[in-house]
């Protein structure tokens, strides 16, 4: 199962759309909160390095920041983009098996633990990443509970359907955001706080059209994966995307996904 959520979790190179779209800011409030100056930092899951590139410009010059990725495609694509940054580095690593013992103030993951089938542990390692009274932040969603309003085309609604389907039939938890409370207890960690970091655009809104069309952007992307592993056809994926966009062109006025930051200490 584990090797069936790896590959289904592979970034194709048609996702970088929405990874490169992120800030640390719009993108994970409650770690731009939590930085401080002269920090050292662990992003795991980083991705292009959009997020972590931000975690480093918060954290300065006297801070340590380290991206990791078991996507070497990625990691080359984070260093030509923000490898000038100081204090900032991006190496090839999986989660599984972080290689660092100690060394982090904050150790986060953020929209990562949705991906993998044994997220238990994934963040007993983040666990042992962190220092001794460091902070492990974990960013997540609940996919069952996304809100439409009003509702989108039956052909996305399809979609999404078979992705929720594709991603659980691999391990992958669709509910991980209402388990994370639960699963920092098991590490160990404690002084865990939960907050509702849901991502909520409405027409009118700055960035309306980019949030809402998300989905069109994912049937762009993972949907090819989708139709090559049997759960669509390319005629449904195509449909979805089309509709979908004119969707969110013409008829779209709000958009709920539901977002948990979940923290705690290690002890």
């Amino acid at each position: 199962m584990d090797s069936l959520s790896r590959k289904r979790a592979q970034m194709p190179e048609s996702t970088n759309t929405i990874l490169n779209q992120r800030t640390l800011q719009a993108s994970n409030r409650r770690l731009a909160e939590l930085l401080r100056p002269g920090m050292h930092v662990l992003d795991a899951g980083c991705g292009s390095g959009a997020i972590t590139q931000g975690i480093a410009e918060r954290v300065g010059p006297d801070g340590r920041v380290v991206g990791v990725d078991n996507n070497p495609r990625l990691i080359e694509e984070a260093r030509r983009r923000y490898g000038h940054t100081p204090g900032l580095s991006f190496e090839t690593a999986d989660i599984y098996l972080l290689p660092y013992r100690d060394g982090f103030d904050v150790v986060s993951a953020s929209r990562v633990l949705q991906w993998l089938s044994d997220p238990l542990l994934a963040l007993l390692q983040m666990k042992l990443a962190a220092k001794k009274g460091g902070k492990v932040l974990v960013l997540d969603y609940n996919h069952e509970k996304i809100r439409w309003r009003p509702s989108p085309p039956e052909s996305m609604q399809y979609f999404y359907r078979q992705f929720l389907k594709w991603r659980a039939d691999a391990g992958m938890n669709n509910a991980v955001a209402d388990h994370l409370e639960e699963l920092f207890r098991m590490c160990g960690l404690v002084d865990i706080a939960v907050t509702d970091q849901s991502e909520r655009v409405a027409r009118g809104d700055p960035g309306f059209e980019a949030g809402v069309s998300i989905w069109a952007e994912v049937a762009a992307s993972r949907g090819h994966q989708m139709v090559a592993d049997g759960y669509l056809t390319e005629e449904e994926r195509s449909r979805a995307e089309a509709e979908y966009r004119e969707w969110a062109r013409e008829e779209a006025e709000e958009q709920v996904m539901y977002l948990l930051a979940v923290e705690g200490v290690r002890i």
